[in-house]
């Protein structure tokens, strides 16, 4: 397995969504977790050896069976998680702005700028440019982060379960949804979720993450 370049997260490092579909389509199950054990190096040719990722004899992630345990909020229409973006956190403050998936710093990346509707959940739309489970993984890691009031207090990805019921149609408007669960110490928890334009939801995702200095 290789991560290339353009998939980054923080600089230097893969993004965890992108990780995490990577290695959880070498998995036989509806719904995977992936633990996130070491930043995942780009550019590098790892070993995936029953549902484990290494560099060298170095562990990066693993992936296990999983469940999702959370429920998605209501849909939102469109037009109203685009409004939300116009208040993307990440436009005045952005711990990491070449992250592929929500950096404002790329051109080439899925630009998910989740903003505020509601108190710990945030939404974006999203016209997917491919459908892939990899990129559905993609686009339910970032927004999660974003509804725990990231600015001042940047945070990585430490774990993501996520199961996928149907896969977004290439060049259709889609909402993706994050928000906030709970947390304790430097984790905090979130739920993700992918709607179509008509309110189903294709995807959910349930993450931890880990509060960095």
């Amino acid at each position: 397995m290789r991560i290339e370049r353009r998939f980054n997260g923080p600089p230097g490092s893969a993004n965890g969504g992108i990780t995490c579909g990577l290695l959880a389509a070498h998995l036989d199950a509806d719904v995977v977790q992936v633990t996130l054990r070491k930043p995942p190096p780009l550019d590098t040719d790892l070993r995936v050896t029953d549902g484990q990722l290494y560099d060298g004899d170095v562990l990066v992630a693993e992936a296990v069976p999983g469940t999702v345990d959370v429920s998605p909020p209501p849909a939102i229409d469109v037009t109203t998680a685009a409004a939300a973006s116009a208040s993307y956190a990440g436009l005045v403050e952005h711990p990491f702005p070449t992250c592929f998936v929500c950096g404002t710093a790329r051109s080439d990346g899925l630009r998910l700028t989740a903003g505020p509707i509601n108190e710990g959940v945030v939404a974006t739309p999203w016209t997917p440019q491919e459908s892939s489970a990899v990129m559905v993984w993609a686009a339910l890691d970032c927004p999660g982060g974003w509804s725990a009031d990231v600015p001042g207090r940047p945070l990585v990805l430490g774990r993501m379960t996520c199961r996928i019921d149907a896969l977004p149609q290439v060049g259709e408007p889609h909402v993706v949804q994050g928000w906030m669960v709970g947390g304790e110490g430097r984790k905090l928890h979130t739920g993700s979720a992918l709607y179509d334009a008509s309110g189903t939801v294709l995807a959910v995702a349930q993450a931890t993450w880990i509060t960095v200095a």
